[in-house]
């Protein structure tokens, strides 16, 4: 689960919003600690407490004195705008300037990701 090449405690910070994303950490849910994290990575626990503190940074978690870390309300709605964004700066965008080059316009593309798309599915075992 481990990533090579990737800070420890950003894929700590990664691990806990997708599980936020997925719905297995819901908002206003507690958070793991960050002895269960670093028990559970076999890291740090100040590497574990990096990561939660990135979050809590940006919002996503927020600490209860005493009780411990919880997702904070609009944390998921927070994270897919986040998540969307970053897929059109790193794959929509490359698209259309490729799609231009190649004289391609909205609704090829769009041919294209419906068939690129029943491809998928039908290989996955998936009815169309």
């Amino acid at each position: 689960m481990i990533e090579e090449g990737k800070a420890l405690f950003i894929q700590i910070a990664e691990q806990i919003e997708d599980q936020i994303l997925d719905g297995s950490l819901t908002e206003e849910s507690k958070a793991p600690s960050t002895n269960e994290l670093a028990a559970f990575y076999r890291i740090n626990p100040a590497t574990a407490a990096k990561g939660v503190a990135m979050l809590t940074d940006k919002g996503v978690l927020y600490k209860q004195r005493g009780i411990g870390m919880f997702v904070a309300t609009g944390a998921r709605q927070s994270l897919l705008t986040e998540r969307r964004s970053a897929f059109a700066d790193r794959y929509i965008d490359p698209l259309l300037a490729e799609a231009r080059t190649l004289g391609l316009g909205a609704d090829d593309l769009a041919a294209l990701l419906r068939e690129r798309a029943v491809a998928a599915s039908a290989s996955e075992g998936n009815p169309a």
